[in-house]
C-alpha cells in the first residue's frame, strides 16, 4: 500500500510540471527608462502573475508579490510589485556597483535560462527596494561553466518605496544577448524562476511563483516558463 501511494505521489509531481506555468511577457513598441512606476504608460495594462505563497507552498500574509513583463527586440523588462509588512535593508547601500550576497537582505529575484535543455545553466538577477543589484551566471552542472559573480550582464534597474502604501516596486531592464537570446519573437520562450526574500531569520520569507520542494530557490526543474506574446493574455 506504501509503494502504491509513493508511485502515486511521483507521478501527481511528474504531470503537475509536466505542463510548466507560463509567465507572459507582452511585447512594447520601444524601449523606456526604467521608472519601477506600475501606473506609467509602459506598465498599463501588462498580464501579471501574483506570488502570495513560499517555497513550500505555504501562504506568506501581507507579502503579495506581482511581477509583470514586457519585452522589445532588445530587452527584457521585469517589474515587481512587493507589499511588505516590514523591510530590511542593508545599511550604506550603493547602487554603483554589484552588491555581494545581496540576498541576505530585501530582494526581488528573476531565474532565467534559454537553455531548454541544459536546465543546470541559468541567469540570476536581483533588485533590493534601495536600488541595489547582483546578477549572477549560475551553473548547477557537474562541469560548472558558470562565472558567478564576476559575470556582468549590463542590466540596468530602478526601485523605490511607498511606506505609506507599504508597497516597494523594483524593475528590471535585461539585454536579451546576455540571456543567449539573440532574435526574441513572440512564442520564444526562457525557463523562468520568480522569487522573493523578505525579512531575517528566523522568521525570514522566502516567496516563490512555484514550490521548489526544498528551502532553496535553485531548484531549476521546478521552473516555469516566461513567454513572449505580441498582446496581453490572462
Amino acid at each position: 500500500m506504501k509503494l502504491t501511494h509513493l508511485i502515486a505521489c511521483t507521478l501527481l509531481s511528474w504531470v503537475a510540471y509536466a505542463e510548466p506555468p507560463v509567465f507572459a511577457s507582452k511585447k512594447a513598441p520601444a524601449d523606456v527608462t526604467p521608472t519601477a512606476d506600475p501606473d506609467s504608460h509602459f506598465w498599463r495594462d501588462v498580464p501579471r502573475i501574483i506570488v502570495t505563497t513560499d517555497y513550500a507552498g505555504k501562504h506568506v500574509p501581507n507579502n503579495r508579490t506581482e511581477a509583470l513583463s514586457r519585452w522589445t527586440s532588445g530587452n527584457l523588462y521585469i517589474l515587481f510589485v512587493c507589499e511588505f509588512d516590514e523591510l530590511t535593508l542593508k545599511p550604506n547601500p550603493t547602487t554603483k556597483e554589484e552588491t555581494n550576497k545581496l540576498w541576505e537582505w530585501d530582494v526581488a529575484e528573476a531565474f532565467l535560462g534559454s537553455q531548454m535543455n541544459d536546465i543546470a545553466r541559468y541567469k540570476e538577477f536581483e533588485v533590493s527596494p534601495q536600488g541595489e543589484w547582483v546578477d549572477l551566471d549560475i551553473d548547477r552542472g557537474p562541469e560548472k561553466r558558470g562565472t558567478g559573480l564576476a559575470w556582468n550582464s549590463g542590466f540596468e534597474v530602478k526601485a523605490r518605496i511607498d511606506r505609506t502604501k507599504k508597497i516597494w516596486y523594483g524593475e528590471m531592464k535585461i539585454p536579451f544577448q546576455t540571456l543567449g537570446v539573440d532574435s526574441p519573437v513572440s512564442g520564444t520562450r526562457l525557463r523562468a524562476g520568480i522569487f522573493r526574500c523578505a525579512g531575517r531569520e528566523p522568521t525570514r520569507k522566502l516567496l516563490s511563483w512555484q514550490i521548489t520542494g526544498m528551502r532553496s530557490f535553485h531548484v531549476p526543474e521546478r521552473f516555469g516558463i516566461l513567454e513572449l506574446t505580441d498582446q496581453a493574455h490572462q
